[in-house]
């Protein structure tokens, strides 16, 4: 669709793909492990896909966070599907810290502190590698 950012492609680097969704980690700087599974096609609603491809996203979604508390050990998992920027299907998997930028708000909220952690080039590639594990359960 014109305009929309998820279907003009993707700009971060891809961990998972289907021919209906892709798992891409954002790997913000305050939150090393930050994933986003994004519909393919330009679907606004989770009501709006097939009963398959709901349990297709829920799956993906579960997998991620297994991986995520598996390989990161978070305090927290957030799992959000706002899309009011965006409105394309897409859900944010995000490892939470009690000493990380926000905690206990919103990432989106004012920022408590300012810590940076992301991964460099191999850790994010190591983890690209053991996610893909999680991924194809």
């Amino acid at each position: 669709m014109s305009g929309c950012s998820l279907c003009s492609g993707c700009s971060y680097p891809i961990i998972w793909q289907t021919i209906n969704f892709r798992v891409v980690l954002i790997n913000d700087h305050a939150y090393p492990g930050y994933c986003r599974i994004e519909s393919i096609a330009h679907i606004k609603e989770m009501t709006d896909l097939t009963d398959a491809l709901q349990k297709e996203c829920l799956q993906l979604l579960l997998n991620i966070e297994k991986g995520l508390r598996k390989l990161l050990a978070p305090d927290k998992i957030n799992l959000a599907s706002l899309g009011n920027k965006t409105p394309h299907l897409h859900w944010h998997i995000i490892p939470r810290y009690k000493d990380d930028n926000h905690f206990p708000g919103a990432i989106w909220s004012a920022p408590k502190k300012n810590n940076s952690t992301e991964f460099n080039q191999k850790e994010e590639r190591d983890f690209i590698s053991k996610m893909k594990v999680f991924l194809s359960q």
